[in-house]
């Protein structure tokens, strides 16, 4: 069994604790507070903010402390409008780009996506979810398209968190997953393009979900 870092495993509980409202936007948090709360030494918890600052969910001011983003819906919105666009174009490279291992490992981490669907485990389809995209980003071809997806995952990855816990989202992300898989070991550009664009936009369409959820988070 694969041991997970302690910083890991705190970045994830403070980014649950973050999107379940337990922090809400604009609230500061205290270091020496995590450390009682979660059990652990100061570095741990510092590896952890500093991750969660990259993802863009907290913000580190300098002799003021770390505080919870306040991220707007339209912000958010916007920004899942973008990401669909940078994976419709990084899945229709792909699709006349990808070498063989890089197919495997794709259908690999789908197969690793279908077994936690089936066991119902949001945390761990979390993780092989971004496994699978970021194959198809480092399989386009293009390094930039590369980064600028990566980095907008990275943003993103608390509300596509959030967004596995929609009822029956899970299922329907891995039927998702395999439209675009066959699509690209295919080679169909045009499939692949268009299945990974939606796959990012049905969460902007269901995200009425997330609206209620960030809505009560920002509530005083």
């Amino acid at each position: 069994m694969v041991r997970v870092p302690e910083s890991q495993r705190v970045r994830d509980a403070l980014e649950n604790a973050v999107v379940d409202g337990h922090y809400r936007p604009g609230e500061r948090l205290d270091p020496a507070q995590l450390e009682k709360e979660f059990g652990c030494s100061r570095t741990p918890i510092r590896e952890a903010l500093q991750a969660l600052e990259r993802s863009g969910l907290v913000q580190i001011r300098p002799k003021q402390g770390t505080y919870v983003t306040e991220l707007s819906i339209s912000e958010v919105a916007e920004r899942f409008e973008v990401m669909a666009e940078l994976e419709g174009m990084a899945a229709r490279l792909s699709a006349g780009r990808i070498e063989r291992d890089a197919l495997a490992e794709l259908e690999d981490a789908l197969q690793e996506c279908e077994r936690h669907a089936v066991e119902g485990d949001a945390d761990a389809y979390y993780y092989a979810n971004a496994r699978f995209h970021g194959v198809v980003y480092d399989s386009c071809g293009n390094d930039y398209l590369r980064q600028q997806a990566h980095a907008l995952k990275r943003v993103l990855q608390p509300y596509r968190r959030l967004q596995l816990r929609v009822p029956d989202r899970m299922r329907r992300s891995m039927a998702e997953h395999r439209v675009i898989a066959d699509a690209i070991s295919r080679g169909d550009a045009g499939v692949a393009e268009n299945a990974a664009r939606d796959h990012v936009l049905v969460q902007v369409k269901e995200f009425s979900h997330l609206v209620r959820t960030w809505r009560q988070l920002s509530a005083s």
